[in-house]
């Protein structure tokens, strides 16, 4: 139990009660309970109990370990109450106008607000503009419990770095960047983490350092992703092969190796959003950061208008034509549909009249026909496609046995588009 002067628990006495067993939860929830008592609660209950079927949807743990200790899962709240360490790792979306939807933060504050204790630590992992854990998240706890901020209870900020479908590197092996809202938290905090994280860790000075210092990582990437991108439909209309363009540029050693392609998912294609909304906010407006979210989201957009038109070259005709898209998720080798960029992709096939079949065994049928709409296709048919566009390449597309399977669902006359320029030993007819 902490003492009079400490707002942390013992680090041997903590217990750890984690908000959101989603990408980011549920690895850390395993994580901490080979170390600590652990407990793991999420409001959605069909995920509750397949975790507790040891069936993981996103594939980022597999089954639950054989060894070693098991967080407890609960879909009621109440369950945590005996924690004294809460973390909260719940999504932060944005809203159709791209505003941030704080929405799901503010729920899951309230919610640890009423079982919160003198003494206790909450730690946010949800990506989000700098102050919002004080400005926002403070507020709920203190509302919910009656307590005070930085005199009852202190909090903490480690923004997450799963990386999706990523084999190589798993939460073990990232270094994790902690804050806590007083020295001594973040004392606490940073020690906490040290426990689960081999790669070490990083204490930035504060919380708000922490949170600009995750939203600004996705940030770099999107803003470097849409000028290979802008470079891409340069060079389309100068005739040159993007790919070779960035193959000869990165001779250099100080060249950066992005490549054009579609940007989706929750992190490069949201966090964005969360700064430009504060900096709007305090009235400055991000003009190079906006510009580069408008070019990476008309991306699927240019790499349908490029397939329609290699089709016209080719004189066949779209209207009824088939058209075969592989892969559905934001990016490869990962089931995640969230902010997939693919769609339009396949919308505006459709509204040129094409008849345009998706298929993607990564992905979840079910969740795809509630979530995109899409009904997607098992087993596509042999020689019956007019074009097929590789949109995400997973693994078993790009293998030798999925290029045989692109050859075989292709009629002799037809169209293939690499979206990634990822098929090798494959004739196609246009690439980004």
């Amino acid at each position: 139990m902490p003492n009079a002067t400490q707002l942390h628990p013992d680090l041997e006495d903590t217990r750890i009660g984690v908000v959101g067993l989603g990408y980011v939860g549920w690895p850390l929830a395993l994580a901490f309970a080979q170390h600590l008592p652990t407990r793991g609660y999420d409001i959605d209950i069909a995920r509750i109990e397949a975790l507790q079927r040891g069936e993981d949807a996103t594939g980022e743990t597999g089954h639950l370990p054989t060894g070693g200790a098991l967080p407890v899962l609960s879909g009621d709240i109440g369950a945590l109450a005996d924690c004294n360490v809460y973390i909260i790792t719940v999504p932060t979306p944005v809203d159709e106008a791209n505003r941030p939807d704080l929405g799901p933060l503010r729920q899951a504050s309230r919610a640890v607000g009423t079982l919160l204790k003198a003494g206790d630590v909450v730690v946010y992992e949800s990506t989000v503009y700098p102050g919002t854990t004080e400005e926002v998240c403070v507020p709920e706890l203190e509302a919910a419990s009656g307590l005070a901020f930085n005199r009852d209870f202190t909090c903490g900020y480690s923004p997450e770095r799963i990386n999706p479908g990523d084999r190589a590197r798993g939460l073990a092996d990232i270094v994790k960047v902690t804050s806590g809202s007083t020295p001594e938290a973040a004392v606490f905090v940073d020690a906490l983490y040290r426990r689960i994280i081999t790669a070490g860790t990083h204490r930035a000075p504060s919380m708000r350092v922490a949170e600009a210092a995750k939203v600004i990582e996705n940030t770099q990437r999107d803003v470097n992703i849409a000028l290979v991108n802008e470079l891409a439909m340069i060079f389309n209309k100068m005739g040159l092969d993007t790919r070779d363009v960035l193959a000869a540029a990165a001779t250099k050693w100080n060249f950066l190796p992005f490549t054009p392609g579609l940007v989706g998912g929750h992190c490069i294609g949201v966090d964005p959003y969360y700064l430009t909304h504060k900096a709007t906010v305090l009235g400055y407006h991000p003009e190079l950061i906006l510009a580069a979210r408008r070019i990476n989201n008309r991306m699927g957009i240019f790499v349908a208008h490029q397939v329609l038109r290699l089709m016209a070259r080719k004189r066949i005709n779209v209207v009824d034509a088939r058209v075969l898209v592989l892969g559905v998720t934001f990016k490869e080798d990962c089931p995640d549909l969230r902010n997939t960029r693919v769609m339009d992709i396949v919308r505006e096939l459709r509204e040129a009249h094409a008849v345009v079949d998706v298929h993607d065994p990564l992905a979840d049928a079910a969740l795809a026909k509630r979530e995109l709409g899409v009904t997607l296709v098992e087993a596509p048919e042999v020689g019956a496609y007019d074009a097929v566009v590789l949109a995400v390449p997973h693994a078993g597309f790009v293998s030798e046995a999925g290029r045989g399977d692109l050859r075989r669902w292709t009629k002799p006359h037809s169209v293939i588009y690499d979206a990634k320029s990822a098929l090798e030993g494959v004739e196609v007819d246009g690439r980004l």
